[in-house]
């Protein structure tokens, strides 16, 4: 995974390309109307029901426009909040509140949908030792908020990206000639570049997940499209030579059953690629 020094500066960058996408050469609509001096106060008004998510990126998008700008945060990330609720008050030059709204909005609107969700598949595994896992199917540009937000939900990212986790997929293998093939290529590889990075390889049914553990140093293995018998022989098979995880069809009817399985993940690009923005509003006081 890729550190939390690194998470940062992704942070970063999407607020400085966030503001140079919406600002430009200036927001014209606020410096022809509003007195450069002029101070102003507003509310994060909460309109839907929903896992609290964005807050922490609100104030750093806040301060990267002007350091002079308060927040009073009233409800913290991973709070569930519902119609009415005051997330916070963010006080400071008008201009400066107002050249960040929609950044904040826009971010804490899906933040708030992926952390709602992921909280809810957590809820439908409780009593199992399953965790969920997030995917790389996120909006392009964005990942390092939607990852954040799976976090705040109480899920845990997978991968960030292809460079900081070896998985070795259907394609992978299939273009490497086989399972044996591609983990072989795979580890000679990292040991002559001398990186120490974790291998995932995908299975698609149970004579391959037995050719995979023919091989030591796996991380995980992917059970992708397993039935749940098949997901049970082999978490049975695999024991304790590696971690599981199933992938592939999961849905909020299904999850349950495949943690049940006895698999340690359950992955699902459903927490990044299938939400509905929750309802927030920044209104001035």
């Amino acid at each position: 995974m890729i550190s939390k020094a690194q998470f940062q500066r992704e942070i970063e960058l999407i607020i400085k390309n966030s503001i140079r996408e919406d600002v430009g050469d200036g927001d014209h609509s606020s410096l022809a109307c509003i007195p450069p001096d002029a101070m102003g106060k507003a509310k994060l008004l909460v309109k839907d029901s929903a896992v609290l998510a964005g807050v922490d990126f609100a104030q750093r998008v806040f301060q990267y426009l002007d350091n002079d700008i308060k927040l009073d945060i009233l409800i913290n990330d991973g709070e569930s909040v519902s119609y009415g609720d005051v997330a916070f008050y963010v006080e400071g030059n008008t201009q400066s509140i107002l050249k960040g709204e929609r950044l904040v909005l826009n971010a804490m609107q899906r933040m708030s949908a992926i952390a709602t969700k992921t909280a809810y598949y957590m809820q439908l595994l409780e009593g199992t030792h399953t965790r969920v896992l997030d995917t790389r199917k996120t909006t392009p540009g964005i990942r390092a908020l939607e990852k954040w937000a799976v976090t705040i939900g109480g899920g845990e990212n997978h991968r960030f990206a292809l460079y900081d986790m070896i998985m070795l997929k259907d394609n992978h293998i299939d273009f490497a000639g086989g399972i044996s093939k591609a983990i072989e290529k795979t580890q000679t590889y990292l040991d002559r570049l001398g990186k120490d990075l974790h291998i995932i390889v995908e299975a698609r049914n149970l004579e391959e997940v037995a050719e995979i553990l023919e091989h030591k140093g796996i991380y995980r293995i992917l059970l992708d499209n397993f039935s749940f018998e098949d997901t049970r022989k082999a978490v049975k098979i695999i024991g304790k030579q590696c971690l599981t995880e199933s992938s592939g069809g999961i849905t909020e009817e299904n999850i349950r059953q495949y943690a049940e399985c006895g698999v340690d993940y359950i992955s699902t690009g459903a927490l990044t690629h299938s939400v509905f923005n929750k309802d927030l509003s920044l209104k001035a006081v």
